[in-house]
């Protein structure tokens, strides 16, 4: 009893200094930043909140059956094989011949505007996982191009702190390139943590408007969670992105539930050259927090979006869909609606406002 008392304490132990003393986990706000989250109209009791109520509570016997469909799986979850993607030069990265978008799979989206590069939701790593040697392995098996390979970068653009858009070996080999990091509410932590300097972190609200480098930037709601660490749920803040320069104007919607807040961002920031639209990892049982490919659509028209990319696909396997099904749905919808849909190979450079744009289906080769 005794030894069995003995190795418990020593697994307790272990866990509490791994969840501390780990870095993938990310940071502790500091004092400025709590107080910033305290006093913020989307913080209760020190946990943010939704606009509108956003449950994501299943009972036993519902999280019973999610584990049990994970462990069964869908065959058609992921491609057969390495899924390969377009290869990138940095000159073509640095072409200033416009306003441009190239998409790296799920989240994570290059934006070439005003002659500044933007890098939105950089998760580059192979596996949206605190200990990438496990978790869902990314489908292709080389980006468009190496983070080392890539040019100086004038800000790296935050939704939230999920794995599979704040990861920390991309972090730790990007930030030297980037001269500003612009993230909501208590993210800052997790940067400062992993070696980005303070100075070069701004954290915003939900509605907070800023100009940098001539861009308008705008904070703007999602419908989501967050945290990356035992016990700290919702202790930072989840946001869309309203981008908006001389040659476009550009809504980057994070990860998003549907909800209000998408009609009142276009009603106050519309219309929208482009929008860049949460599709993929969805499921009818965590439908309050991200959108199916349906609503996907209809949040793009309630923002006043001309052409839409979907995006939160083509990368990892976070649900149970077939992974070819966030595209085809979207794509089915917004033809039955009149919408434009973008369908960009992940490494092919986009150019914003052309009168034509890629549509290609490329992850069925055989109808290319």
């Amino acid at each position: 009893m005794i030894t069995a008392i003995i190795v418990l304490a020593i697994v307790a132990i272990a866990g509490y200094i791994l969840v501390r003393s780990y870095p993938p986990l990310g940071g502790k706000a500091s004092p400025s930043s709590r107080q910033r989250i305290d006093t913020s109209p989307q913080s209760k009791a020190g946990k943010f909140v939704n606009q509108i109520p956003t449950s994501m509570n299943m009972d036993f016997r519902g999280t019973v059956k999610v584990l049990v469909d994970m462990v069964r799986g869908n065959p058609q979850s992921r491609p057969q094989g390495s899924l390969e993607t377009e290869k990138l030069s940095p000159e073509r990265l640095r072409s200033d011949e416009g306003a441009t978008v190239t998409w790296f799979g799920h989240s994570a989206l290059l934006l070439r505007l005003d002659g500044k590069t933007i890098f939105l939701d950089p998760m580059l790593g192979r596996a949206p996982s605190p200990v990438p040697m496990i978790g869902g392995k990314r489908y292709s098996k080389r980006l468009p191009i190496e983070i080392d390979q890539l040019p100086s970068i004038d800000a790296v653009i935050i939704s939230h702190d999920h794995y599979d858009h704040l990861d920390y070996g991309t972090i730790r080999k990007l930030h030297g390139k980037v001269r500003r990091f612009i993230v909501p509410l208590g993210v800052a932590a997790h940067l400062e943590r992993w070696g980005v300097d303070a100075s070069t972190i701004t954290e915003h609200d939900w509605w907070n408007e800023l100009e940098y480098e001539g861009l308008k930037l705008v904070c703007a709601p999602a419908r989501h969670f967050s945290g990356r660490n035992v016990g700290n749920r919702n202790s930072t803040l989840w946001c869309s992105w309203v981008i908006a320069g001389k040659q476009a104007k550009v809504y980057f919607s994070g990860d998003s539930g549907y909800g209000p807040h998408f009609k009142e961002i276009g009603e106050r920031f519309g219309p929208f050259d482009l929008t860049l639209m949460e599709c993929g990892q969805y499921d009818l049982r965590w439908a309050n927090i991200h959108m199916l490919p349906e609503e996907t659509v209809q949040a793009h028209l309630d923002v006043r979006g001309q052409t839409m990319i979907p995006i939160h696909w083509g990368a990892f396997t976070l649900a149970l869909h077939a992974w070819t099904d966030p595209v085809e749905r979207a794509a089915k919808a917004a033809k039955e609606r009149g919408a434009s849909v973008a369908t960009p190979r992940i490494g092919q450079v986009m150019r914003i406002g052309a009168k034509e744009f890629p549509a290609a289906v490329w992850w069925r080769p055989e109808t290319v």
